[in-house]
């Protein structure tokens, strides 16, 4: 590794600015206005963020999920609840969601718990997926050990042959999770690193609560 090249890369923000007054009160809202900036430059993977999870005594764990819905006032994405992330959640509802959107000089981070959303809005997701992706959710066992790659590909040609005229069950170990968001940050990439940060803290069931901090 190149220490020194490492160090010196840095880019310098310069695309856009973000104040108090040029963001929505609601911070949902503000969320949706720069998602659909991002889905109109067709940015690659614009829904993709980072899930940061925890153990009970703290140790954390964070991974690339997909986003899939941002209604009923939280974020929903879909996974195994008996995954590594499923465990940690059963045990310590709590999360945080981090968005990068470079080409815009953008992140959103998320902080807030989680709760599983009903069985009827995992039924309908999960039967609006490509069938191999709900047979690869079938007969994977999300985070365990594994003998082979071979093992797993026997398992889900075997799965597709038995599917291959029949609709696909959901699992009952599979399904969607909500965040409820506690606190919501906007920020923006700025020159001189002096760059702008909203954040929005959740003051009760409908208000929330605006401020600056410095970068």
């Amino acid at each position: 590794m190149d220490h020194e090249k490492l160090q010196n890369t840095r880019e310098e923000y310069t695309v856009a600015s973000l104040s108090e007054n040029s963001t929505k009160a609601d911070p949902i809202k503000q969320f949706e206005a720069w998602f659909s900036e991002a889905q109109e430059l067709n940015l690659p993977e614009q829904n993709a963020m980072t899930l940061s999870t925890a153990t009970h005594d703290g140790r954390p764990s964070a991974r690339i999920v997909l986003l899939k819905g941002v209604y009923n006032g939280g974020f929903v994405f879909f996974t195994n609840y008996l995954s590594r992330k499923g465990k940690e959640i059963t045990k310590n509802p709590v999360c945080a969601l981090t968005f990068f959107w470079p080409s815009m000089e953008r992140q959103v981070r998320i902080e807030g718990t989680l709760e599983k959303v009903s069985k009827e809005e995992s039924e309908k997701y999960f039967h609006s997926r490509p069938k191999n992706s709900q047979i690869g959710a079938v007969v994977s066992p999300q985070s365990q050990e594994i003998d082979s790659r071979d093992v797993l590909e026997k398992k889900w040609e075997e799965t597709a042959a038995e599917y291959n005229e029949k609709e696909v069950p959901k699992p009952s170990f599979w399904g969607g999770y909500i965040v409820k968001p506690q606190v919501i940050e906007f920020w923006q990439g700025r020159e001189s690193r002096l760059h702008d940060r909203i954040v929005y803290k959740k003051m009760d069931s409908k208000s929330w609560k605006k401020v600056r901090l410095a970068p």
